[in-house]
């Protein structure tokens, strides 16, 4: 039996400034739809959100929302006017019983409801507005960019809740890890239309490029005609007196639907280029330490980056990752320790607080007030990785038309915010790139091109992401910040987690070895053979030898230049810890086992 639908927009059409966002546009919603609504930035993914959740009204069309269905929306600028603290936003369309709800929810999301209003960032706003949200538990969620300015632990758990839920929910998130966790369906918005596929995230990339692929076959077969039926229009006129003129309107007709096809907006064309070489050492840490009050952040951390690395920082909001990266640039004293940079360093920053864009500034006159990229005499132009380039031309190079070259910064998105710092940036030549949290907003077409920028840059990367993908595709080696301390581990973010679940299962092993020794000694093993009798003995010594070997590849692959220099070395270390790691559970498992049997006997 069919559901009904929890919401139906039928032949919507809606314009803004002369343009059209969508035409003719239909989709539906069902109960338990968990589906990922994707496009590039500025293709209209919020406003139709807010078509959905009845905020926009189209300028035609109907939107029907079957009846006694409670929806919720999580927008990105929620308006918090007239509430006092965060937890009376939050709570304000709850029944007083329920207020534990909005409690859960910002302990997951680490939200302090006592927070005012007044001084809280965005990030807070967004997370208060997320809880609320939670909190009344709708039967359609609408979540604009959920995971935005939250750390990885919040993003997990948010994960979680949302597996759990009943509710149908729509979400539009940059994050892949979590679309591949959470989607079964997609709806793509490109050029005004919008695609439905039942599948997930993970099926969408394949599915946009055969689409992408289908269509240009298309356009390339309507070419290939339009010149067959020109070349007859043309020489047709020499054979014969009188014209087809069913075949002169065909043509007419041909060119006219070419005409009508909106061209797909390109990639925008991002290139870092690396100045000259640095020394080969970059930064050589020895023993710093930093504390705030109680809070300590670092404790006698040492580290060495080499050129041509790529070091993420990961770890929980708070937890210091911008006060250790600052350290390691020189932005930042520590309390204790000596931190000192290599050579010939052309730093370019990528500050997750977009500080270095003026709101009121023009995009134009964001660019030209870097004293270094004007060129002299020539108001028009910039000068981009050594070559004199037109404002307008570069900001099309970066997707923005030319009315936006005299627009406020204020006016843009998110993700065209990113993108202009992004310009900023890649106009100067660097060696040392250090991005705090640049995947924000940006849609998944620019953060591929981001990524492969990255990955191919002739030159070190400091970064500081949430972004779980972006980080297996770009970091060498990833730094933990955690419980204050910071942890060296190689590779990126799944790297990063098999090791740490090594490193605790042994600690945890360590800690219940003593016990496990005492109770071997005191039971008295009538239920065991001699065999086992005596493998019971000496398992506890094989356990402790296999610990220790661990310990050694563990500390051993701790190097962050090992991945880099060596990668033949840290493949066969990471074979020999997983086989060892095999041998330990093994080990332990048996040793539980004759421990049970020696009980019971």
């Amino acid at each position: 039996m069919a559901r009904a639908p929890l919401l139906q927009l039928t032949d919507i059409s809606l314009t803004f400034g002369g343009d059209p966002v969508f035409e003719d546009l239909s989709l539906v919603v069902h109960p338990g739809d968990r589906v990922a609504l994707v496009g590039r930035n500025g293709s209209g993914k919020s406003t139709l959100m807010k078509v959905m959740a009845g905020l926009v009204e189209a300028d035609s069309g109907a939107r029907v929302l079957a009846p006694a269905t409670s929806t919720g929306y999580m927008e990105q600028d929620p308006d918090l006017s007239g509430f006092a603290t965060l937890g009376d936003y939050a709570s304000s369309d709850l029944d007083f019983g329920d207020a534990y709800k909005v409690e859960a929810a910002a302990e997951g999301l680490k939200l302090n409801l006592g927070a005012p209003v007044e001084t809280a960032s965005g990030g807070e706003r967004r997370r208060a507005a997320l809880a609320k949200l939670l909190a009344e538990a709708p039967e359609l969620m609408l979540l604009d960019e959920p995971t935005n300015h939250l750390d990885i632990e919040a993003i997990a758990w948010l994960e979680q809740e949302l597996k759990s839920t009943r509710a149908g929910f729509i979400l539009i998130s940059h994050d892949r890890a979590f679309l591949r966790a959470l989607t079964r369906a997609t709806l793509w918005i490109d050029r005004g239309a919008v695609r439905r596929q039942e599948k997930g995230f993970d099926a969408f990339e394949a599915w946009r490029d055969k689409t992408w692929e289908d269509e240009d076959m298309q356009r390339h077969k309507l070419n290939r005609k339009i010149k067959a039926e020109a070349r007859w229009a043309v020489e047709g006129i020499s054979a014969r007196r009188k014209r087809n003129m069913g075949r002169v309107r065909a043509l007419g007709e041909l060119r006219a639907e070419r005409a009508a096809q909106i061209t797909r907006q390109g990639t925008a064309s991002m290139a870092f280029e690396a100045g000259p070489k640095s020394g080969k050492q970059v930064i050589v840490a020895d023993g710093i330490s930093k504390s705030f009050g109680e809070q300590q952040i670092v404790k006698d951390f040492s580290l060495k980056v080499g050129r041509g690395e790529r070091v993420a920082f990961v770890g929980p909001n708070g937890a210091g990752k911008t006060t250790l990266l600052n350290m390691l640039i020189g932005q930042a004293e520590p309390d204790t320790g000596t931190v000192t940079l290599g050579t010939n360093l052309i730093p370019a920053v990528f500050d997750q607080n977009r500080a270095a864009l003026n709101p009121d500034d023009t995009l134009w006159a964001s660019l030209t007030e870097d004293t270094a990229l004007r060129v002299r005499g020539q108001s028009d132009y910039i000068m981009v990785r050594g070559t004199p380039k037109h404002i307008v031309g570069y900001l099309k190079e970066f997707l923005f038309d030319e009315a936006q070259a005299r627009a406020p910064v204020r006016s843009l998105s998110g993700g065209e915010k990113a993108r202009l710092l992004l310009a900023r940036l890649m106009a100067r030549e660097s060696n040392f790139l250090i991005l705090d949290e640049p995947t924000n907003d940006l849609d998944i077409e620019t953060l591929d091109l981001l990524q492969e920028l990255i990955t191919d840059y002739d030159g070190t990367v400091l970064l500081v992401s949430h972004d779980r993908d972006f980080l297996d595709r770009v970091a060498t080696t990833t730094i933990a910040l955690e419980d204050g301390r910071a942890t060296v581990y190689a590779g990126g973010w799944s790297d990063y987690q098999a090791q740490r679940g090594e490193v605790a299962k042994s600690e945890v092993v360590t800690r219940a070895k003593p016990k496990a020794q005492a109770k071997s000694a005191e039971t008295p093993n009538a239920g065991l053979s001699f065999t086992e009798k005596h493998r019971l003995e000496a398992l506890p010594g094989e356990i402790e030898r296999l610990e220790a070997e661990i310990a050694k590849l563990g500390e051993f692959m701790s190097d962050p230049n090992l991945f880099t220099d060596h990668p033949a070395k840290f493949q066969k270390a990471t074979d020999a810890l997983v086989e060892r790691q095999a041998a330990l559970d093994a080990a332990e498992e048996e040793w539980m086992m004759l421990e049970e049997k020696a009980g019971e006997g």
